[in-house]
């Protein structure tokens, strides 16, 4: 075309471009979805009581703008832990949408009660480090991953969710799962409202390293794109560093 004198530009709103397809260009060039961790917490950064209390840190406009991100997303995970404790759904309910994301969790051991909530209704996936549980419901997929420390391998699962067309994945986890993809280099973005309130210790925290950091340089660096305050509370988007980083913010649908 500039041999027949035609000017020609390329990457033109490339950033753009990439914002609104970030999952699929995830899975695409690193043959994994993009990762967003999602997170509702009190101005000291805690996510519930000792008790595993945390209905409700944020309010109501809070938790539906938390929906809106669940409904772009391909697939929403959890720990066994936190199905134990809350009995989550994993669905989007407080707004519309014209499909219900995959629902899988994550459980070495096998933990997972068979009435749980997020089994209901068929298709779930549990990702587990052993066999699966004969009571489980028949329609549940077991992904059996583990590694070395008999706990599920979390980098092999995001490949499998990658070569499973899996382009967004949204977690909504407890601090040891959040830690443990943390500490594994898994997370692109965090997704984090705050409540106009204080827990103290020893409230639980956001996330939680098997071995605690032993110098400021082991730090997670992140950075801050999106501030917005959403009814009482705040909403922050935050990318690990050395993410791509873009212009648009905002829950879109998925493409």
């Amino acid at each position: 075309m500039r041999a027949t004198g035609i000017d020609v530009d390329i990457g033109l709103s490339e950033g753009a471009s990439r914002e609104l397809n970030l999952g699929f260009v995830s899975r695409v060039t690193r043959g994994r979805p993009w990762v967003r961790m999602k997170a509702a917490a009190s101005l000291d950064g805690r996510t519930a009581l000792p008790s595993g209390a945390s209905k409700w840190i944020t309010g109501e406009i809070a938790r539906a703008d938390g929906h809106r991100w669940r409904a772009r997303a391909c697939a929403i995970m959890t720990g066994g832990g936190t199905v134990r404790q809350d009995d989550p759904e994993l669905t989007v309910r407080a707004v519309a949408t014209p499909r219900q994301p995959q629902r899988i969790v994550v459980d070495s051991h096998g933990e997972t009660p068979p009435t749980a909530k997020v089994l209901a209704g068929g298709g779930a996936w549990i990702a587990t480090a052993g066999q699966r549980n004969p009571q489980w419901p028949a329609d549940v997929e077991v992904l059996v991953l583990p590694n070395a420390d008999g706990r599920v391998d979390l980098p092999a699962l995001m490949q499998v969710l990658g070569s499973r067309g899996i382009n967004e994945l949204h977690v909504e986890a407890g601090a040891k799962l959040n830690g443990a993809l943390l500490a594994a280099g898994l997370v692109d973005e965090i997704l984090l409202y705050l409540a106009p309130c204080l827990l103290g210790d020893p409230a639980r925290g956001i996330a939680e390293w098997r071995e605690g950091l032993s110098d400021l340089s082991e730090r997670v660096a992140l950075d801050l794109v999106d501030v917005a305050r959403v009814g009482d509370d705040l909403r922050l988007v935050a990318r690990v560093r050395n993410t791509p980083r873009v212009a648009a913010h905002g829950p879109q649908e998925e493409r």
